[in-house]
C-alpha cells in the first residue's frame, strides 16, 4: 500500500464531532504503552506523526487519521492504566461503547496486545466486549522483535489460549522495528476497502 496523504481529520469524545463521513473505518484499541502510536506511525510510513509517549494514557479522545482520503484509522484511549482515575477511565469506556454502538462505517477492529506477556484481565475484557458486539477482529502482537524465536511457539500459544482466540479472528505477529506484519495489515485493510466499493 501507497501512503499518499494523512491527517487527523477530526478529535472526538462524542458523536457529534465524529467526521461526516462514509468512509471505512479500522479501530485500534490496546493497553497503554502496548505501542499503538508505533503501530500507527508504521502502517502510514511516517515517522512522528502520531505522538509516542514515554507517559501512558496521553491520548483522551477518539483520534480519526484520514490515510489517502480512502480510510479512517482510530485511535482510541489505552486501557490498563492504573493512574488514570476511575471516572475518567469509566468516561473513556463509555466513548468507545458509543462509536461501537453508532458507527456503521466501522470495518474492523485491530486490537493490539504486547507480544512479550500473557495477555492481562483487561485484554481478556476487551476482546469479549468486541466479541460480545460481534465485530471483526484482528489480534496485532506488537514488540514480536522482542521475543527470542526459541520463545516465541510458547509465547503464541499462552496468547491464543488467554484470549480464546475465535476462528474467525486473524492474528499478525508485528514489530514497529522490522515492519514485520505490516503488508498483512495491509492486506486486511485492503480486502474490506475492496468489499466497501
Amino acid at each position: 500500500m501507497k501512503i499518499e496523504s494523512v491527517e487527523i481529520n477530526s478529535t472526538a469524545v462524542r458523536i457529534s464531532q465524529y467526521p461526516e463521513t462514509n468512509l471505512p473505518e479500522f479501530l485500534l484499541v490496546g493497553r497503554s504503552n502496548v505501542g499503538k502510536s508505533s503501530f500507527i506511525n508504521a502502517l502510514i510510513q511516517r515517522k512522528n506523526y502520531a505522538r509516542t509517549s514515554s507517559k501512558p494514557g496521553k491520548t483522551q479522545a477518539l483520534n480519526f487519521y484520514l490515510v489517502n482520503n480512502s480510510f479512517h484509522l482510530v485511535d482510541v484511549p489505552g486501557y490498563g492504566y492504573a493512574r488514570v482515575s476511575k471516572s475518567v477511565y469509566k468516561k473513556f469506556g463509555l466513548m468507545i461503547e458509543e462509536y461501537i454502538k453508532n458507527r456503521k462505517s466501522l470495518k474492523n477492529v485491530f486490537m493490539l496486545i504486547d507480544y512479550r506477556h500473557k495477555p492481562t484481565e483487561d485484554d481478556k475484557i476487551m476482546y469479549d466486549f468486541l466479541k460480545y458486539y460481534k465485530l471483526p477482529v484482528t489480534i496485532v502482537a506488537t514488540k514480536y522483535d522482542k521475543v527470542s524465536p526459541s520463545k516465541r511457539v510458547k509465547t503464541e500459544k499462552i496468547l491464543t489460549e488467554s484470549l480464546k482466540l475465535q476462528d474467525n479472528d486473524k492474528l499478525v505477529f508485528f514489530s514497529s522495528v522490522s515492519k514485520k506484519g505490516r503488508e498483512e495489515i495491509y492486506s486486511i485493510i485492503n480486502s474490506f476497502l475492496e468489499e466497501s466499493n
